[in-house]
């Protein structure tokens, strides 16, 4: 188990464009909205703590590693 407190945050973005948009990735939709043809604009919809299970869980639902946060699987502290 670990004691630590890991947080997700949910972002909501909005962009309008004059064509159909698909941004590659999210450096590429920053580019567009501050120095490009697009308007954008984001918001916290969700922000909650998590604890190390959750964490983990949180990291592979993303195609992650516990590990990127030091976890076991379970959530427990690898060191």
């Amino acid at each position: 188990m670990t004691n630590r407190k890991f947080h997700k945050t949910v972002l909501q973005v909005v962009v309008l464009s004059e064509e159909p948009y698909h941004p590659q990735s999210l450096a590429q939709m920053h580019d567009d909205t501050i120095n490009g043809d697009c308007s954008g604009r984001w918001k916290v919809v969700e922000a909650k703590e998590l604890d190390g299970k959750q964490a983990a869980r949180a990291l592979k639902a993303q195609a992650s590693d516990p590990g990127f946060f030091r976890l076991t699987d379970k959530g427990e502290d690898l060191d």
